[in-house]
């Protein structure tokens, strides 16, 4: 079988989820190309060799750019803070390397247009971790939608609720417009938008009616560095800094089909600790999926008759092709023994490994260039809260 060697460029709290992909792919799923997990990088205060020796990769190292240069690699995963990716893809690419690079795509959306047209000149694969896309009864929306059950989509509603980000919590780069990009919009509205557009195949043409708030305006100094911006860990109350992105940001939107939509996204969403979800409205039936509850999809047909209609709760834990079956999870566990969070991106790690090979991923996978269209929206949201206006994804490229 063929190999590819990968590098990871970064850890943290991304680095373990994707080095846990790599490491579990081949175990359950019958891949076309054998991943070998070759190096990881960080910085020398994240320990790199610790890092490796813990997750299995073969080798550590704190020069990313000598890294991503090696002809010993082929994939190039980016894990890095936002304003990271870009550097690090646009070297990658240049020595001829596939790139995988987590969401967003970019920090901002000069980089991400960069992104796209350096990788359509390297002519090489490109990958975005939009890992929801992943969740079996995700995945089974998008097909129920795409084969016509739910009829012609009238309205969309989605929201990504956390309550983490409270007054305790420390100025890292997560707070930091220069190293994130943006707050709660760039971190949790990047997934409902590629959700919603995933699901309903449509893209969004413009926006409206949008409000972006910061409700804590300073943190305490988080103490230690890492990747060149604020990292986690506790905060020195004696030394307050300015929080320059956005707790949460609300707009509506429409649809290329004529659906009309409304997306939120919150950090500080009190009992909310990871409520991303969406409900699609057509005019044979609906859908509604709360991550919180990632195993389940409810399903509304409206086309039986009255009398019987009613929210259906479908365990997407059935393995086998559809219609029979749901996506992935027939390498996974019998009827019922759900899946966690991690197992979409050991989703992901397949549906790469297929599109390097040659075959077509389980469900579409987002390249740099359908990113970016999420990215436009992101960046056109912003726009309509700055200036209080309807939006058109034309003006914004």
């Amino acid at each position: 079988m063929e190999k590819i060697n990968v590098a990871l460029i970064g850890q943290g709290f991304m680095g373990r989820s994707h080095s846990n992909a790599w490491g579990q792919v081949r175990r359950f799923f019958a891949v076309p190309m054998m991943p070998v997990m070759h190096t990881v990088f960080g910085q020398e205060a994240e320990n790199p060799q610790l890092f490796a020796e813990n997750w299995g990769w073969q080798h550590a190292a704190t020069d990313w750019e000598a890294v991503v240069r090696s002809p010993e690699i082929g994939l190039v995963d980016v894990v890095t803070p936002n304003y990271a990716h870009a550097p690090v893809a646009r070297a990658a690419l240049a020595a001829g390397k596939h790139v995988a690079c987590e969401k967003p795509i970019a920090g901002t959306l000069a980089d991400a247009r960069e992104m796209v047209e350096a990788a359509e000149s390297a002519g090489v694969q490109t990958f975005v971790w939009f890992n929801y896309r992943r969740c079996p009864a995700v995945a089974l929306a998008h097909q129920l939608v795409e084969s016509g059950r739910l009829g012609d989509i009238r309205h969309v509603r989605a929201q990504y609720l956390q309550d983490w980000a409270d007054e305790s919590i420390p100025l890292w780069w997560r707070f930091d417009k220069s190293l994130a990009g943006s707050g709660a919009h760039g971190d949790l509205n990047a997934h409902i938008i590629d959700m919603t557009r995933f699901v309903t195949g449509q893209e969004i043409t413009e926006i409206c009616g949008a409000i972006a708030e910061t409700f804590i305006k300073q943190r305490a100094i988080a103490s230690g560095m890492a990747g060149g911006g604020l990292a986690e860990g506790g905060g020195d109350t004696a030394t307050m800094g300015e929080v320059t992105v956005d707790d949460t940001v609300l707009f509506l939107a429409r649809f290329s089909g004529g659906a009309v939509a409304s997306f939120e996204a919150a950090r500080q969403a009190t009992g909310n600790q990871n409520r991303n979800g969406f409900e699609i409205n057509g005019t044979k039936g609906s859908v509604k999926f709360d991550f919180e509850r990632m195993n389940e999809l409810e399903y509304y047909d409206a086309t039986l008759p009255r009398a019987v209609q009613g929210w259906n709760t479908i365990m997407c834990t059935h393995g086998g092709a559809f219609p029979d079956g749901h996506p992935y999870v027939e390498n996974w566990w019998p009827d019922a023994h759900v899946i966690g969070y991690e197992h979409g991106f050991t989703n992901q790690a397949y549906d790469i490994l297929r599109v390097l090979a040659g075959q077509p991923p389980t469900v579409p996978i987002p390249d740099f260039n359908d990113a970016y269209q999420t990215q436009r929206v992101l960046e056109a949201s912003l726009l309509a809260a700055e200036q209080r206006r309807w939006v058109h994804l034309e003006e914004v490229k």
